[in-house]
């Protein structure tokens, strides 16, 4: 008889166990309360879009945070988004995606930040969705400010999350 009570005991001590690990916290899902960078309005993200148009060609430069000195991908975003809206972002594409709302692939709108691992680790690359697939970043390679697919290939493959910079609604 004092087996039977061992067994449920056992159990319900595993699963209170398991209650009072650590949480895993996704970086992508909402967080309730949780503080994010915005613009003010679409009229902004509209602006961020036409200054990063403004930008191709602009010379690429790891570390660069103007089009003057050279630019690379998170410096090419947090210039951009300090000229249209005045906040400041860090210089770093996994501490902006930390700061800026998750959005699925499928809800992009023109203004929003699309993020790429490229270098074996999450978002280690970014740019900015122009719609229609596209996206505008700074690369390395070609050295230089320009557009791109989400359906190259290489970035295709390396897809690794999409933010927005719009307050939610």
């Amino acid at each position: 008889m004092r087996r039977f009570l061992v067994i449920p005991l056992v159990a319900l001590l595993s699963l209170l166990a398991g209650c009072s690990s650590a949480p895993v916290i996704d970086a992508d899902a909402p967080v309730a309360g949780r503080h994010f960078v915005s613009l003010s309005s679409a009229d902004e993200a509209e602006q961020v879009v036409l200054y990063a148009y403004g930008l191709i060609g602009t010379g690429y430069r790891f570390g660069g945070r103007n089009p003057e000195a050279g630019l690379d991908c998170s410096g090419m975003v947090s210039y951009i988004v300090e000229q249209v809206s005045g906040q400041r972002l860090p210089h770093n594409a996994a501490q902006i995606a930390a700061q800026t709302r998750p959005i699925r692939r499928d809800a992009l709108q023109p203004g929003d930040l699309v993020f790429f691992n490229t270098l074996n680790r999450r978002h280690s690359h970014m740019g900015i969705y122009l719609g229609e697939g596209r996206f505008i970043h700074a690369p390395s390679s070609n050295g230089s400010v320009r557009i791109d697919r989400l359906s190259n290939r290489y970035f295709s493959t390396r897809f690794d999350g999409a933010r927005t910079l719009l307050p939610a609604i």
